[in-house]
C-alpha cells in the first residue's frame, strides 16, 4: 500500500486557501488542481509499504509524535518546484514551527525507516501545501500565478497531531486515514 505521514490543517485554514486559489483555477487549464479535500502537509512520503509493517510503523510514529510539541503554523506565499518558470508543482509555503517542524519530519522518517517503511528517497524536507501539478512533462510557466499568490498570508493554526495516510491512486485519488498520534512533547 502507498503511504505517507501528514499534518492535516483545520477546515478554517483550508477554507482561506480555497478562497485565495479559486479565482485563479480557470485561468490555468494546463494545471491539474488538487481537490481541497486532499490538501495536507506531507511530513514523510513512504511509498509502497507492506501491510505487515503497519503495526510496527504505527508504534514508531506514535513514539516520534510523542517527542514533539504541537506547533503554530500558517500558510504563506506561493512557490513552485522546480521553479516558477518550469513548474511541475505549485504550492503554498508553510510558516512557523521553527526548526521543530524539520526535526519532527526527520523523527517521523527515522521511525518509519526503523519499522521497515523508510522513505524511498532522501529529498530535503520542504514543508508546503500542494495546490496543483503541471500537465505537460516539461513543466509550466506559472510565474504570474506565483506572483498573484505571493502576498497570501493565512491565519495561524495549531498542528497537534500527525496522521498515517494511505493513498488510493486511480482516476479519483482518495486518502484513507490509518492512524493519528498527538504531538505531546515539551517545547
Amino acid at each position: 500500500m502507498r503511504l505517507f505521514v501528514a499534518l492535516s490543517p483545520p477546515p478554517e485554514a483550508l477554507a482561506e486557501v480555497a478562497a485565495a486559489v479559486e479565482p485563479h483555477r480557470d485561468g490555468w487549464p494546463e494545471l491539474r488542481w488538487v481537490a481541497p479535500e486532499l490538501w495536507h502537509i506531507t511530513m514523510s512520503f513512504l511509498g509502497e509499504v507492506s501491510g505487515e509493517v503497519v503495526p510496527e510503523l504505527s508504534a514508531r510514529l506514535a513514539r516520534a509524535a510523542g517527542r514533539h510539541p504541537a506547533m503554530r503554523l500558517s500558510f504563506g506565499a506561493a512557490g513552485a518546484f522546480s521553479s516558477p518558470a518550469r513548474a511541475k508543482v505549485v504550492w503554498l509555503g508553510v510558516h512557523g514551527g521553527g526548526p521543530g517542524l524539520s526535526r519532527l519530519a526527520a523523527s517521523l522518517a527515522a521511525g518509519a525507516r526503523r519499522a521497515g517503511a523508510g522513505p524511498p528517497d532522501d529529498k530535503p524536507f520542504r514543508p508546503h501545501l500542494t495546490l496543483a501539478r503541471a500537465r505537460p512533462r516539461t513543466g509550466a510557466d506559472v510565474r504570474p500565478l506565483v506572483e498573484a499568490l505571493a502576498s497570501f498570508a493565512g491565519t495561524p493554526w495549531r498542528a497537534d497531531a500527525v496522521h498515517l495516510m494511505r493513498s488510493h491512486q486511480g482516476p479519483s485519488v482518495r486518502y484513507e486515514p490509518l492512524g493519528a498520534w498527538p504531538l505531546t512533547g515539551r517545547g
